[in-house]
């Protein structure tokens, strides 16, 4: 499996060979592979201000389970499944709920920066299209959440989806029709992009 560290491409295979190999200095390529994707998906899932924190444990704990990392499986849905579980211990322990404007400002944060050209007006709607989806997410349990959340707002595709959650993809095809037909009555303008299905790895 190949992903997209900057401008070249990461074979996690062999990284991972690498470091079981006893280079554990190359796991520094994966983080720097998914760093992003796992601080957004540590902010969207209420981890806040300890997405870092959060992120930087999942990575430890990655690292100590790679000797049980299955061969020739997806890097990135199997670290952000440990993100994901870091992110609810953390809420947990914390005894309070992300408020939405917090969770929003968390997941800005840690996007990719807007270009300045990017035209203002477009930039504001697209801020406040994201912050209504965020609203009305709130309002879904937390599988429904969860899935719309990894398709849509982490960009996965259905497989990688499946195997973040630990669902069958039948499931995670059941849970996110119905997900989107709840939002479609909260959001009566939300329009979902098509996931992808397949195609080179993006961090």
């Amino acid at each position: 499996m190949r992903t997209r560290e900057g401008g070249r491409i990461v074979d996690e295979a062999e990284v991972i060979a690498r470091v079981r190999a006893g280079e554990p200095e190359a796991y520094a390529e994966l983080v720097r592979a998914h760093t992003g994707i796992a601080l957004r998906a540590a902010a969207a899932l209420g981890a806040g201000a300890d997405a870092e924190d959060v992120v930087q444990q999942a990575f430890v704990k990655a690292y100590c389970a790679l000797g049980r990392f299955r061969d020739g499986s997806a890097f990135k849905p199997w670290l952000l499944s440990i993100v994901a579980n870091e992110s609810r211990n953390t809420v947990r322990t914390a005894a309070r709920q992300r408020t939405l404007a917090g969770r929003e400002a968390a997941f800005v944060e840690a996007e990719s920066l807007i270009p300045e050209s990017a035209d203002p007006a477009v930039v504001t709607l697209q801020s406040e299209r994201r912050a209504a989806l965020l609203a009305a997410l709130e309002q879904l349990g937390e599988e429904h959440r969860l899935v719309v959340t990894y398709r849509y707002l982490l960009e996965m595709d259905e497989s990688e989806t499946a195997q973040a959650l630990g669902w069958p993809r039948g499931t995670v095809k059941s849970r996110l029709n119905r997900a989107l037909r709840k939002l479609s009555r909260l959001l009566p303008d939300f329009r979902p992009r098509e996931g992808r299905e397949g195609g080179e790895e993006r961090a």
